[in-house]
């Protein structure tokens, strides 16, 4: 599995406009087995993603999916910046139970 967890700066104001485009562009992704988008709870213009893919292929495919690119297109304008960004590599937990135990089977 491959996993991202990535910060997004929004433009002061319109940090609900954008989680509206993100969370919108993330239909009908193949290989994604989770995509969340959150509010930072200490600074408002911040959104947190954190994705779960199969494979980093699959993710790296999904950006040319036309509903995702519609989605960036659509957000450009409203992110500032981006702040951390980490790759992980995710075992389990909930949603995820037995993931890898079953991939690697």
């Amino acid at each position: 599995m491959y996993g991202l967890i990535g910060k997004i700066e929004a433009v002061a104001g319109q940090r609900t406009a954008l989680i509206e485009i993100l969370v919108s562009g993330v239909a009908g992704m193949p290989g994604c087995l989770s995509y969340i988008v959150a509010e930072d709870t200490t600074d408002e213009a911040a959104i947190w993603v954190t994705e779960v893919w199969d494979s980093q292929e699959s993710h790296q495919a999904s950006l040319s999916l036309p509903s995702v690119q519609q989605a960036i297109a659509a957000g450009r304008p409203l992110i500032v910046g981006f702040g951390e960004r980490f790759e992980t590599v995710p075992i389990g937990g909930h949603g995820l139970e037995n993931e890898r135990v079953t991939s690697a089977v």
